[in-house]
């Protein structure tokens, strides 16, 4: 089954043909800075992803080890990429439902912001789990 999302204002949509991992709450600094609060993620394999729009897909290098791809017209953050992995992270907010995923657990969460507590039960991982 194909999961189809995109971005707000509909210039970037995607396709993903293969199994999506289940949501993972990131809540590194970065993370935190580019969406006001923290990522919820899945992730596909790279070659399962299908992009339309891609000319209006911005990549931004947050640092040596990844980059972040968002829409240029809307702003809306999209994806996130380790460099040289065969895996791309999606913003899970971004799929249409249904998505038929789960939370599996937080990341990061020793650099959580103060303003929110962590009370759902599910694994957590100082660093990346």
């Amino acid at each position: 089954m194909a999961s189809h999302g995109g971005c707000y204002c509909g210039a970037v949509r995607y396709t993903v043909s293969g199994a999506l991992r289940d949501v993972i709450y990131c809540h590194c600094s970065q993370c935190r800075k580019q969406s006001g609060h923290f990522y919820a993620a899945t992730s596909c394999a790279t070659d399962n992803l299908d992009i339309k729009g891609a000319e209006k897909l911005t990549w931004f290098r947050a640092s040596d080890e990844a980059r972040r791809g968002f829409c240029s017209v809307c702003g809306s953050a999209l994806f996130w990429q380790r460099v040289g992995a065969d895996t791309t992270s999606i913003l899970a907010g971004s799929l249409e439902n249904p998505t038929g995923l789960k939370a599996q657990g937080h990341i990061f969460v020793a650099d959580k912001g103060d303003y929110y507590d962590i009370g759902d039960g599910l694994p957590r991982h100082l660093q990346a789990g």
